[in-house]
């Protein structure tokens, strides 16, 4: 998922895709605690997608602030 893409987006859209990667990274861990991941690349891609996310939210919070 590209920044770009998600600039477009709304706060409302940006906070249903944060509430499916959490839920991803969640299905992520236990499926690593269990042995069955297999791909362990994936954990830090829904990582770095929620990080993104979070920080366009902030931005979006920041410009209707001022």
């Amino acid at each position: 998922m590209k920044t770009a893409e998600l600039r477009e987006k709304t706060a409302e859209e940006l906070q249903e895709m944060l509430l499916d990667e959490l839920r991803a990274q969640f299905n992520l861990r236990m499926r690593k605690g269990t042995g069955q991941l297999d791909k362990p690349s994936e954990m830090k891609k829904t990582r770095r997608n929620i990080a993104r996310i979070h920080t366009l939210i902030n931005e979006k919070k920041m410009a209707a602030g001022n």
